[in-house]
């Protein structure tokens, strides 16, 4: 998790063959941006790897003093990989909570590679890593 004073990201090419074509760009300020990869054996604890991620999520919001939280799938720079399917339905089911809970939450384009723009403060609590 990062926590970032300006966080912007633009579309730039199709990750998965099966998503739309579209342009989307954002920007955020005093976001916290979850950078969020899902490995093969997270398909085992689907229960338990949506609650770690909502509990941390909500903690790492806390903590910056934020309610902007940014959920974004991380996967390609891992060799362990969950199906695209569980995984995008994993995000799903964690920016509803956290949603419900009364953050304001964005999901990045899901299937996209993206055009990143982070400014992120040189704070202790500003970056932050959590395997579970």
């Amino acid at each position: 998790m990062l926590f970032c004073s300006n966080f912007a990201f633009a579309t730039k090419n199709k990750g998965l063959d099966d998503v739309a074509d579209f342009f989307e760009e954002k920007q955020f300020m005093d976001a916290l941006v979850g950078f969020i990869h899902v490995e093969e054996k997270d398909q085992e604890r689907p229960k338990r790897i949506e609650d770690n991620l909502v509990k941390n999520l909500k903690w790492g919001a806390r903590k910056n003093n934020t309610d902007t939280v940014i959920v974004h799938s991380f996967a390609h720079l891992s060799d362990s990989k969950a199906e695209p399917e569980f995984t995008k339905n994993l995000l799903d089911k964690v920016t509803k909570r956290m949603q419900n809970a009364g953050f304001d939450v964005t999901q990045t384009p899901w299937g996209y590679f993206l055009d990143l723009n982070i400014q992120a403060p040189g704070e202790s609590l500003a970056r932050v890593f959590k395997s579970f």
